[in-house]
């Protein structure tokens, strides 16, 4: 049984955030807002943790697309190799915000990942997230929750979400209503990018 818990995007609690991370170091899957879609994330660290995503989503861990959730571009060249001038111009330009980046990946990546020659990267701009990942001290491994009503494909109210996840993960954080539009996802690894999905994201920035 999760549990279901209130933060504000506005100011987010501290020792809140403290509880849910130390449940992330856990091993615990956390359903939390983005400037998108809810997502369902863990630690990137704990290979349980996403050996479990990976079951939930009936995918093979080693075969998902899973994001990678960064508080910023600090960190960047431990999952990405080094990349050019004009494609960190890019990412300054949109992150925070709602987009996905494809990127390449870098041989330090963790185990279940090594074998990729790509990685996906978000920063949201949601003070939750960042919050979240702030104080986790690196990447959570994230991806949206979708409903299976085709014509609602993302549930944006937190409580309809925890009745149907309540089983599933341990937390569920209540940051109000999300969004029902993904992020838009967008290929830097090759020359010129290419929009894999139009989403939230504005492509006039490109």
């Amino acid at each position: 049984m999760a549990e279901l818990i209130k933060l504000y995007p506005e100011n987010p609690n501290a020792k809140t955030v403290q509880k849910v991370v130390s449940i992330l170091r856990k091993g615990g899957l956390v359903i939390y807002p983005t400037d998108t879609v809810y997502g369902l994330g863990c630690d990137i660290t704990n290979l349980k943790a996403l050996e479990r995503i990976a079951r939930i989503k009936g995918v093979k861990l080693e075969k998902s697309n899973f994001s990678f959730v960064c508080e910023d571009l600090s960190n960047l060249s431990d999952y990405v190799k080094q990349i050019d001038t004009s494609t960190f111009k890019i990412l300054k330009r949109a992150l925070p915000g709602p987009y996905t980046f494809i990127l390449p990946g870098s041989k330090s990546l963790p185990h279940p990942f090594k074998k990729r020659k790509t990685v996906g990267i978000r920063v949201p701009d949601n003070s939750i997230a960042l919050a979240l990942v702030k104080e986790l001290g690196n990447p959570i491994v994230s991806t949206s929750i979708r409903d299976d009503d085709d014509i609602i494909e993302y549930t944006t109210d937190p409580e309809l979400i925890y009745e149907k996840w309540d089983h599933l993960v341990d937390v569920v954080i209540d940051g109000g209503y999300g969004d029902n539009e993904p992020s838009t996802v967008v290929d830097l690894s090759v020359d010129p990018p290419v929009v894999i999905r139009e989403g939230k994201g504005s492509l006039e920035i490109f």
